[in-house]
C-alpha cells in the first residue's frame, strides 16, 4: 500500500510539462543503438531506465520509496510513490501526456526545467525505449486520488487511458515483459539489479529501495542514512586506512550540487568513483578534473614548504599522481543540464562544473588539513615517498617508453614475432613457461601469430611500488613486445596504444590452479596499468582442453568433465579400450595438438575479457591480489563452488 507522500501533489507537473521530440519506431529496428546490445546487459539496462524515472522523482523531492519486482512469469514491475505521470491531454500531440511519455523518444518532464531540476535518465530514450522493446507493458498511475491505466503491445497503445477508480495511493507502476523476438537473453540476474539498487541507495541517502524475486522468494531492502560516507567505508574496507577520519564534503553553487567522500590508505593505487546525477561516469570528465586540480593545488602548498626546509640535497618534483596515491574518493555531482561525450554517458563535458567542484573541494580540504594535523602529516609523508619512488621508476620506465618500439627499441629475445606487419591481422600469445612457449612456437602460424613465453609468475602489481613494477623483466618484455608506452601528465595516467603491434593479446596458461593464478596476475597488470587494452577489446584468454580421449583410430578433446563423459559414452563406454589423458599443462600437448585445439582460429575458443562493472572489478582485484588475507579467504570460500578444481 502506497500512502500519500508528505508533499502535496505538484500543481505545475501537468501535460504541458511533457515535451515530445520524436517517435519510437526506429528503436525496434535498431535496439542496440539505444541500449548497447540485446543480451544480458541490454536486458538489465531496460530495468535501470524504469528505475531511473522513479529515482528522478526522488531527486525532485516527491518520492522516498521504490519497489522492483522480478516476477515468476518474466515480468518486471517498478512501483514508486512519486507524483504519477500526468494523464491529461497534451496540447501539441492531442493524446494523453502519459501516452506521449510512453511512445515518443525524448518525451518526458525531465526536458522541462520546471519539472525536474536534476535528472539521471537523459539518454533521450528512457521509458519509451522500454515500451518499444516490450512484448507487453501496462502502466498504472495513482494521481489526484484516482487510478488510471493504459496497456501497450510492442510499444503501441491498445486503448486510451482508462479511469479505474479512486485511491489514497500516489505514484507510477510500470509492469512489462520484454519482446522475446528481440532479446537473446531474457533471464534476470538478481545480484545485477541488487548491485545497482545498492549503489543508488548510497547516492540517494534516505531513499528506500526494495527488490523482490518472486521465483526464488528472495527480498532485499536497500537504505543508507549516511550516503557516500557509508559507501566509501565499504569500498575501502580491504585497505589499511592512512588517515583516521573520513572527509565528507558537500556544497552547492550555480545549481551544481557537489558531494565528495574521501580518505587515504597505504596502497599505491588511486581509486576515484565518479557519478553525475546517479550515472556512473567511469571515464571521468570535468568534475573529476576539477576534483584532482583542487587536491593538487591544496597539497602543493604543504609539499613546497617541505622542499624549502628539507636538508636533503636531492630536489623533489611533485606531480598530481603523487598527491593522489593511496586515495579512495567518491565524487558525485548533480547538475541541471549535463552534457556527455558520446551516447554512453561515461564522461562529463560541462566545463563550468570543473570550476565549481574545484572551489568547493579545495576550500573544505584546506580546512580539513588545518584542523587534522596528524592526518595531514601522514598524507604529506606518503606524498613524499610517492614522489621519491616515482623518480626511481622514471629510469626503469624509460626502457619501455621508446617513441618507436619497432625501430628504437630492441624487442625481447624471447619473443618469437610474426612475419606480418599489419597489427589488425596479428596476435600475440602470452604463454606460461618456456616449455609451453616452445610448443606454441612450433604449432603456431608464423604469419600472424607471435609467442612471448613468461617465466613463472609475474610480479603482483597490486602490492608493488611503481619503480619495482617497471624494473621487472617479464613486465618490461610485455610492454616492449606489445609496443605500448606508459607515462603521466599532471592529472591522469596515460597509456599510449597508438603503436600497439597486435590486435589480439591472448593469455595462454595451464588449466590448473597455478595457471589460473598466473592468468590473474597478468590480468591485474592489464587492469591496473593497461586498462584501455581491455576496454578496446584486445585481451583474450585461451581455452586449452582438459582431456584427450582416443579409441583406436578415433580421438576427441574434452574441455570439461561433462564433455569427457559424453565422449566416453559415444566411444562405447568401456574405458579399458580407451586412452584417456588428463592434460596437467600445455607442455603435455605436442605442437599439432596445441594448434588444433587452442590456436587454430577456425576451431579454438577464446574468452574475450571485458569490464562489466568497473567498481566491482576494482574491488575484486583488491581482494584477490591485495595484502589483506581475511577478505580473500572469505571471497574464495564464497566462490569456491564455481571453480573448476582438479583434485
Amino acid at each position: 500500500m502506497i500512502k500519500q507522500n508528505n508533499k502535496n501533489t505538484d500543481p505545475n507537473y501537468t501535460a504541458d510539462s511533457i515535451q515530445s521530440l520524436e517517435g519510437i519506431e526506429h528503436i525496434r529496428l535498431r535496439p542496440s543503438m539505444y541500449i548497447g546490445d540485446v543480451g544480458i546487459r541490454g536486458l538489465h539496462h531496460l530495468v535501470y531506465e524504469v528505475i531511473d524515472n522513479s529515482v528522478d522523482e526522488s531527486l525532485a523531492g516527491f518520492c522516498n520509496k521504490i519497489w522492483v519486482t522480478i516476477g515468476k512469469d518474466g515480468y518486471i514491475t517498478v512501483l514508486d510513490n512519486g507524483r504519477g505521470i500526468p494523464i491529461d491531454i497534451h496540447k501539441k500531440e492531442g493524446i494523453s501526456a502519459l501516452e506521449v511519455v510512453m511512445t515518443k523518444i525524448g518525451a518526458g518532464g525531465k526536458f522541462d526545467k520546471n519539472s525536474y531540476k536534476i535528472s539521471g535518465g537523459l539518454h533521450g530514450v528512457g521509458i519509451s525505449c522500454v515500451n518499444a522493446l516490450s512484448q507487453k507493458l501496462i502502466v498504472t498511475i495513482y494521481r489526484d486520488r484516482k487510478i488510471y491505466r493504459q496497456e501497450y503491445l510492442k510499444g503501441k497503445a491498445v486503448y486510451p487511458v482508462k479511469l479505474l477508480g479512486k485511491t489514497d495511493m500516489r505514484g507510477t507502476k510500470i509492469h512489462y515483459i520484454v519482446d522475446h523476438d528481440i532479446f537473446q537473453y531474457t533471464k534476470y540476474k538478481f545480484e545485477i539489479i541488487a548491485n545497482r539498487l545498492k549503489e543508488l541507495s548510497f547516492l540517494n541517502k534516505g531513499l528506500h529501495l526494495f527488490l523482490i524475486d518472486e521465483k526464488n522468494y528472495t527480498k532485499k531492502h536497500f537504505f543508507s542514512k549516511n550516503g557516500l560516507k557509508e559507501y566509501l567505508l565499504i569500498l575501502n574496507k580491504n585497505q589499511n586506512p592512512l588517515t583516521r577520519d573520513t572527509l565528507f564534503i558537500e556544497g552547492e553553487k550555480n545549481n551544481t550540487r557537489v558531494e565528495v567522500a574521501m580518505l587515504y590508505n597505504s596502497s599505491f593505487q588511486e581509486k576515484i568513483y565518479s557519478y553525475v546525477n546517479n550515472i556512473n561516469t567511469f571515464e571521468g570528465g570535468t568534475h573529476i578534473t576539477g576534483f584532482r586540480r583542487s587536491l593538487t593545488r591544496t597539497l602543493k602548498k604543504y609539499t613546497e614548504s617541505y622542499s624549502r626546509f628539507s636538508h636533503n640535497k636531492e630536489k623533489i618534483e611533485f606531480t598530481g599522481d603523487d598527491f593522489r596515491e593511496g586515495l579512495t574518493a567518491i565524487v558525485s555531482v548533480r547538475i541541471t543540464h549535463p552534457q556527455f561525450e558520446g551516447q554512453t554517458k561515461t564522461k562529463l563535458s560541462n566545463h563550468e562544473v570543473g570550476g565549481v567542484v574545484d572551489k568547493i573541494v579545495g576550500k573544505a580540504f584546506h580546512i580539513f588539513l588545518e584542523e587534522h594535523p596528524s592526518d595531514r602529516k601522514k598524507i604529506i609523508d606518503k606524498i613524499i615517498l610517492s614522489a621519491k619512488a616515482r623518480q626511481a621508476a622514471r629510469k626503469a620506465r624509460e626502457l619501455i617508453q621508446k617513441k618507436n618500439p619497432l625501430v628504437n627499441s630492441i624487442l625481447p629475445g624471447k619473443l618469437s614475432d610474426c612475419s606480418s606487419n599489419n597489427p589488425e591481422h596479428c596476435e600475440i600469445y602470452l604463454v606460461e613457461g618456456d616449455s609451453a612457449g616452445g610448443t606454441a612456437k612450433q604449432g603456431r602460424d608464423r604469419k600472424f601469430q607471435a609467442i612471448l613465453p613468461l617465466r613463472g609468475k609475474i610480479l603482483n602489481v597490486e602490492k608493488s611500488v611503481q619503480y619495482k613494477i617497471f624494473e621487472n623483466e617479464e613486465i618490461k618484455n610485455i610492454f616492449t613486445s606489445l609496443g605500448v608506452t606508459i607515462g603521466t601528465d599532471e592529472y591522469q595516467k596515460v597509456l599510449n596504444v597508438q603503436k600497439l603491434r597486435y590486435n589480439k593479446i591472448i593469455i595462454m596458461t595451464d588449466a590448473d590452479i597455478d595457471g589460473s593464478h598466473i592468468a590473474t596476475l597478468i590480468l591485474t597488470l592489464f587492469f591496473r596499468y593497461m586498462r584501455p587494452l581491455i576496454e578496446n577489446g584486445h585481451i583474450y584468454i585461451a581455452t586449452p582442453p582438459l582431456y584427450f580421449i582416443r579409441k583406436g583410430p578415433h580421438h576427441q578433446y574434452a574441455w570439461n568433465e561433462k564433455e569427457r563423459n559424453h565422449i566416453i559414452d559415444q566411444f562405447g563406454g568401456d574405458r579399458k579400450l580407451m586412452n584417456i589423458q588428463r592434460y596437467k599443462g600445455l607442455g603435455e600437448m605436442n605442437a599439432d595438438q596445441l594448434w588444433e585445439t587452442t590456436m587454430n582460429p577456425k576451431k579454438r575458443t577464446l574468452r574475450k575479457v571485458h569490464i562489466e562493472n568497473y567498481s566491482k572489478a576494482d574491488k575484486t582485484f583488491s581482494i584477490l591480489m591485495g595484502d589483506e588475507v581475511p577478505p580473500r579467504r572469505h571471497f574464495i570460500e564464497k566462490n569456491a563452488i564455481y571453480a573448476n578444481i582438479d583434485v
